[in-house]
């Protein structure tokens, strides 16, 4: 039975190792991939291909993770080393031979394409939130006050936000672990004490497509993508007060950058998806 037992543990270790090896193999494809399209992009601004300082620090970065993970940090050393001789040949290889995404111009490559197969390599908001949980709690107090009151601070926006002054508003971002309690007070938005009143929650692409107006309130609502908590009441007022804010007010340059940013990690999220 002993013997029995250690040849099934020995097959399904087998069997494990090998998916581990096509996961490998499907990454080394990807790296590959993005060292051409790295290449071509050196190629047309003018630049080096051959980057030692890059180089020094992607060896270092792979120190640390091993570090981390309890290896021994030089043992990945070897394994990067080929890595990077690889994109040398890739990077130095004829345009001709370059296998370069389908879609993608041989000449000067579609930042179209290109850019929607790098997405599928963002890293999902998720995977920020170890960062952000370092960044004291103090300064996010501040931050982001400060750039919601940019948003608010044209006259007819602050008209439009009168029904919920001195109310305590919630922002939650389930998938980067942030929450704020903001209130309205004295024409400006600031940090506030206490639990929230209401609080608006959802993914930070689902709040950006909303304070973007890529998005409707109502569709983002109706599909339990973004869901109101606490008092019901100021809740209703509040997303009635969203879809009335007159966006134009909104300074130029906040606009284009919430825009931007929404469709960025829209476009994300769905790279991810067909990816997956």
């Amino acid at each position: 039975m002993s013997a029995w037992l250690d040849h099934l543990v020995l097959a399904c270790a087998r069997h494990a190792i090998d998916r581990v090896d096509d996961g490998v193999v499907e990454l080394f494809a990807g790296r590959q991939r993005l060292a051409a399209i790295a290449g071509r992009a050196k190629a047309h601004a003018g630049l080096c291909r051959h980057d030692p300082e890059r180089e020094r620090a992607v060896l270092e970065r792979a120190r640390r993770r091993a570090h981390r993970r309890g290896l021994e940090s030089d043992s990945v050393v070897p394994v990067m080393q080929t890595l990077i001789a690889q994109a040398h040949r890739r990077q130095l290889a004829p345009a001709a031979s370059l296998p370069f995404p389908e879609g993608i111009a041989m000449s000067i490559p579609d930042p179209s394409h290109a850019a929607t197969r790098l997405l599928r390599w963002l890293p999902p908001p998720r995977y920020w939130r170890p960062l952000l949980s370092r960044i004291p709690a103090s300064l996010h107090a501040r931050v982001v006050p400060r750039v919601l009151g940019r948003a608010v601070s044209a006259p007819g926006v602050l008209r439009s936000l009168e029904a919920v002054e001195g109310r305590r508003i919630g922002i939650e971002v389930r998938d980067l672990g942030l929450r704020w309690v903001i209130e309205l007070a004295d024409g400006r938005l600031r940090a506030a004490d206490g639990d929230a009143e209401a609080t608006i929650r959802g993914s930070a692409t689902d709040l950006l497509l909303l304070a973007s107006r890529q998005e409707d309130a109502d569709t983002l609502f109706f599909q339990r993508r973004l869901e109101l908590t606490g008092d019901t009441e100021l809740g209703l007022l509040l997303r009635n007060l969203l879809d009335r804010m007159p966006w134009e007010e909104v300074p130029l340059a906040l606009r284009i950058a919430l825009q931007r940013s929404s469709r960025l990690l829209q476009a994300a999220r769905g790279a991810h998806a067909r990816r997956h």
